[in-house]
Parts: C-alpha cells; structure tokens; sequence
C-alpha cells in the first residue's frame, strides 16, 4: 500500500514558478508563445488552484494527469459569447501543470485539455459565480480586512454549538442577513456556530452535502467576503464557527475532476453516494494533498475554528496515517495558536477518531452521539422502528450515556444484525456531542417535523433539561432554541429531471425503512426535495421568539444555569453517576468537593411518590439538605409550577418534569429515629 503525502510532501510540490504568460487578457496567444520571467516575490501557499503573488499576476497549478497539455483560457464573461484567450500551461512531474498570467481578482479563467472543444473549472476554484458548470473567478483572500488577530480560539470543553443552515436560517439565506443575528445568539449563550456544508454544488437550494468545488464557498449565500465577514463578526462576539465538510464523497452533478484524473475515486468500492474517494490506492498522494490543503485553506482564509466531519464511516483509508487524521492535523499547524475544534459524525461509533494518534487514533475532539439522541426520541415518541428499534428510552440508558458515552460499544445490534460501537470507558464527557435535533433526525420524518410536537409539553421540557444540564457536549440546531414550528426538510435542486426524480425516489426509498412511512398512501404526502416550496417552508420566522417566550426562556435559562452553576458547567470524566429511581424515572449526581454536590431528577412518567427510597445517591451530607435549583415545571415555561420535592419524611418526583437540587445547610435538624419494638 503506497504511503500516501504529508505536510512535508505539500511543501516540496510548491512550484518554482518560472515561466509567466504575458499576453493580455482578451488575446489570443499566436503559436503558444510563452515567456521566461523570474517570479522574484511571489510565492504560492497552496500547490493547488489560483493564487494571487501580486495584485495583477496570478499563479495558477493544476493536477491534470489525464493531460498531455492543458491551456489556461481568460474570458471576459462566463457566457458562450465571452471573449476568450488560451495560454498554454508548463508541465511538471507528477501530472502537473502551471503558469502566471497578467491577470487580477476577478477574472475568470477555465481550463482546456488536449485541445478539446470544452472547457472545465478549476477543480480548486476558490469561486465559482455562476455555479459548478460556470467559470472560476480569481479571488483575493487579502482584500478583506480582519479583526480578530486577538481571538484565542476555542476548546471543546464547555461549549453550546448551534447548528445552522445558512440558506434556511434567515428569510434571505445569506451569510449578511445571518451575521445579524449572531448577536442574539450570543447573548442567549450559543458558544459555537456549526455551518452545514457550503462547498459550491449547483441548482438554487440544497443542503450542501452533495458539493462538487469543495474549495469554492457557494455562490448562493454570498461573496467569499460575505463569509469572512460572518466569521470575523461572529468573532467578535465570542462565537466560534466550525464547518461542515463532506470529505467522503463529491456530489454527482458538476463535478470534473474525472476530466482531469481518474485516481479522484476508487471504482468498485462503493459508499452510500457511490464511489468513494481515492486515498490510499494508487495515485492517491495528490488526492491527499488536495484534501489536506482544503482543510488548511479553510482554516487560513477564513478563519474557521475547526470541522465536523461529516459520515466518517463512508471514508475508506488504510494508510499508515489516516486521512482524518492528516487533515485535523494539518488544519491545527494551520491555526497555529488558536485553539480549534474537530468533530466527527461515525456511524459505526469509532472511538479511534477521539484517541490519540499515540494510540493508534485520529486525534478529533468529538463524536456525535446519535446513541443519546434515539434513546431520548424514543422515550419523547414511543417510536421504535428503524435505527430506532434497539432503544428503549429507558432511565438506565440516560445514566449510561451520561457516565459513558456512547450506549453501543460492541454489543450485539440487531437493526444492523452485527455488533455495534467501540470500547469508550475512560473519554472525556465533553467528547460526546448530544442533541434532540439536528439536520438529519428532523427530516427523516414525514413531513419534517420538530420533536417538540410528537410528545408532551412536559416530557419536552424536562428532556430539554437533560440535554443542556447533562454531561456531554449539547447541540441546537436552528430555532429549536425558541420551538419554531418550522420543519426542516430534505430539499436538493442539483441535476436535470431525470436525477431530479432518482433523488427523489432515493429519498423516499431511504425512509420507507420507517414501517410507519411505507404505505403508499404516505408516501404520496413526502415533500419532493426539488420543489421550491421544501425550501420555503424551513425559513426560520423570528417573530417566534416572542410568539413561544415560555421555550425561549426554557433554553436561555438552562443554557445559563450550566454556563454559570460551576458543577453542571463542570465536565469531569467519572464525576456523574446515576441510578434508576422508577420506569421512567432517574437521578444523576454531580459530585463536587466542599459539599457542592448537585442533583438532576428526571421523570418522564406520572408524579411519582419515592418511599421508600433505597438509593445512596439522593441522599445528602451530614449537616446538608437538598433544595430546589432549578425546575421544569415552573410557570415562567408554561409549567404547572414548583412544588417541594424532598422532605424528611419522603421525595415526590413530579410528574414529566426535570427538577436540579442543590445542597444547603440543614434548616431543620433531622429527626432522631424512633425506637420500635
């Protein structure tokens, strides 16, 4: 197996460049004339795609070993009746091609192979204004102006991401109308913004995980600017932004690179889009390097704060190092001193991406826990069908996943009919990534809908509670925080009718593994992805925050309750245990020197009267009592409102509430004990 490329190796691959094109832009080259320059200071960062080394010279390096010579071609616009001037391209070992040309930020270039009537983007296009099937346009990353040279970075631990769709999260969809309300997001206590994909992928809407420029932000939120603009912004607020990125796969309309190579993608070893990616077979280096400067580029140019790193298990790569971990290594030398966090998405709960690389790991700070999340949607719905169907919602598998993580670490697993998970004793809590919701488990129902109304308002409130109190790392994912009745559904505009209607008829086929979306009859009611109105429907209304005040506060309450009780902010390996108080009852402690203990009582079941009561974890210190904290049942969140729940003489559990106690010095001394007999 060929050791596959390093960081070292991207630097040797830096051309020399030492040949310019000096033709102007609008002309064309008469016999290919070239001529020999010194580019005396400027210099590439990246071995791939176009680079700027002065404001009206541009360096342009392509991997092309399908090519016996490839033309750079300028054009004046992106149209078939654009002006047009074609420059021959050095070659160099490896299957690559470079040149300079007189040209500035704006310009739009292609590329042409072996003298063919068509012409292709750049694979490494840094934008692409008219979509993946449209021209590449020189971008100058030094024009924006920064002001974040004293933003530290962040770290996993303590931390409130909150996902977001950039074309749903605002009626607009752009990266300026979603930077105005990152100052609210803050102010509720969001700590880090996770951007769903954004690599360009063609058509007016999509999600973004079918991307084909995976250098080129999409045109359809912005201007590259536009998004260092959000980031910038959302930096100067406290937020962190980490992106989505989706190296498992590319999309399967506007994507060239089989133009320029076939070693992109490993034919007959399939993942669930098709072809996966080709990095450790043969020719795999400079597939490698064009994922390790992608990561690299985003760090750099846009200052992101790290990835999650989306379906890792579709990622097939027996290299000595793998490609995860050489890309999260790689985005961290980036970053230099700032801190950035990595995360991945495994379906098969890989406890290898969050270990050491001394230990054979790649070196992520996170998982997500989708464990968590089918226990907590099972016990908020009763549904168990599908993935769902080895989960019970039962309080021992919420003592579980808060003392170990992940519920599955190699038992037997009966949805997938093999075993399920790794050994993760010992991870740090803040690894595990939790949520109610997300992109993914909001749409795989009928017609998108929020969890909040497939349960009870008060099994909502109290789960809500376990997920910002419990601990793990929480996720939201966009207006969850305030209850939109707004679903989130699958929409994809990419591709002709016929793909149109295949994804369609995949999406569809995808979710009749649910029993209860399988008759015809339902089927007929899916939204189709490629209807604008998919879109339409997702948009966030933010007059909601107002409209559902009593969830609002729910999450703002909680969020501060866990950013500034030092406990529940506190994420401790082996610092919870629980136990099970009753079917659908629990208590977790959080144990803390100096008698600052904390409770979190959970039932999801009717009020429940514990006596007796057998269980050493409700019990407090001598000289100690327990005393509400915080209560789910209060009315400010449309509860019933609080009532004591620990007395001398028993504990009442209210019913579908979540109720956190705190320890104070006794008020009352405890009763002597009676003799009997």
């Amino acid at each position: 197996m060929r050791k596959c490329a390093d960081e070292r190796a991207i630097v040797s691959c830096r051309p020399r460049m030492k040949r310019e094109i000096t033709l102007e832009h609008g002309q064309r080259s008469a016999g290919a004339r070239k001529v020999s320059v010194s580019a005396q200071n400027g210099k590439r960062r990246y071995p791939i795609g176009a680079e700027l080394i002065h404001p009206n010279k541009t360096h342009f390096r392509l991997w092309a070993p399908k090519a016996k010579h490839v033309d750079l071609v300028l054009e004046s616009t992106s149209d078939k009746n654009a002006k047009r001037s074609f420059h021959p391209l050095e070659s160099e070992k490896g299957g690559y091609f470079f040149g300079l040309a007189n040209v500035g930020a704006g310009t739009l270039y292609r590329f042409r192979i072996n003298d063919a009537k068509d012409f292709h983007p750049d694979p490494a296009s840094r934008f692409q204004p008219d979509g993946p099937h449209g021209s590449s346009q020189i971008v100058d990353p030094t024009k924006f102006k920064w002001t974040d040279a004293d933003w530290p970075g962040v770290k996993l631990k303590g931390q409130i991401i909150y996902e977001m769709h950039i074309g749903t999260f605002t009626p607009e969809g752009t990266w300026r109308a979603a930077a105005d309300q990152l100052p609210e997001l803050a102010r509720i206590g969001v700590t880090v913004i996770e951007v769903m994909p954004i690599a360009d992928f063609p058509g007016n809407f999509g999600w973004g995980y079918d991307g084909v420029d995976l250098f080129a932000p999409t045109r359809l939120y912005g201007t590259p600017d536009d998004l260092r603009y959000f980031v910038n912004h959302a930096h100067s607020l406290g937020l962190a932004v980490i992106l989505d990125v989706v190296y498992n796969h590319f999309g399967p309309d506007g994507n060239y690179l089989g133009v320029f190579s076939d070693h992109y993608r490993r034919r007959g070893n399939a993942n669930d889009w098709g072809d996966s990616i080709n990095f450790d077979g043969s020719n795999s280096g400079p597939v490698r390097e064009f994922f390790i400067t992608n990561g690299r580029y985003w760090i750099e140019e846009f200052h992101f704060d790290g990835f999650r790193f989306d379906a890792t298990e579709s990622i097939f790569d027996k290299s000595d190092e793998h490609i995860i971990g050489a890309i999260g290594r790689a985005a961290r030398r980036a970053a230099g001193e700032r801190s950035i966090i990595l995360v991945a998405e495994n379906e098969r709960q890989e406890v290898k991406l969050i270990r050491p690389r001394s230990e054979g790991g790649d070196d992520l700070d996170g998982v997500w826990n989708d464990d968590l999340h089918h226990s907590m949607f099972v016990a908020l719905t009763g549904r168990r069908e599908a993935y769902y169907t080895d989960y019970l919602g039962a309080p021992q598998e919420f003592i579980s996943a808060a003392k170990y993580g992940y519920l599955f670490q190699g038992q037997p697993y009966s949805w997938q009919e093999a075993p399920r998970g790794t050994h993760a004793l010992g991870a740090p809590p803040e690894a595990f990534i939790a949520f109610l919701e997300n992109h993914d488990q909001i749409s795989n129902t009928l017609a998108g809908q929020r969890v909040r109304f497939g349960t009870s308002p008060g099994r909502y409130r109290a789960m809500t509670a376990l997920l910002l109190l419990g601990p793990w790392t929480p996720l939201l994912f966009q207006g969850q925080e305030f209850g939109t009745s707004r679903p989130f559904l699958y929409f994809s505009d990419i591709g002709d009718d016929n793909l149109r209607e295949a994804i369609r008829k995949g999406r569809f086929e995808f979710l009749s593994q649910f029993p209860s979306l399988a008759s015809t009859e339902t089927q007929e009611q899916l939204p189709i992805p490629s209807d604008p109105n998919s879109v339409t429907r997702c948009k966030l209304d933010f007059s909601e925050r107002k409209k559902n005040k009593q969830l609002y506060d729910l999450h703002i309450d909680l969020i501060k309750l866990r950013r500034e009780d030092s406990r529940f902010r506190e994420q401790t390996t082996g610092g919870v245990d629980g136990a099970v108080l009753g079917p659908k009852s629990f208590v977790l402690r959080y144990f803390a020197e100096g008698n600052g203990d904390r409770l979190l009582l959970v039932n999801l079941g009717n009020t429940q009267l514990l006596d007796p009561m057998p269980e050493p974890l409700l019990a407090p210190p001598l000289g100690f009592e327990w005393t509400t904290l915080w209560s789910s049942d209060s009315e400010r969140y449309g509860g019933p409102g609080t009532t004591p729940v620990a007395t001398q003489d028993n504990w009442t559990l209210p019913g579908e509430a979540a109720i956190a106690l705190k320890l104070i010095p006794e008020t009352t001394p405890r009763r002597k004990p009676r003799k009997r007999g």
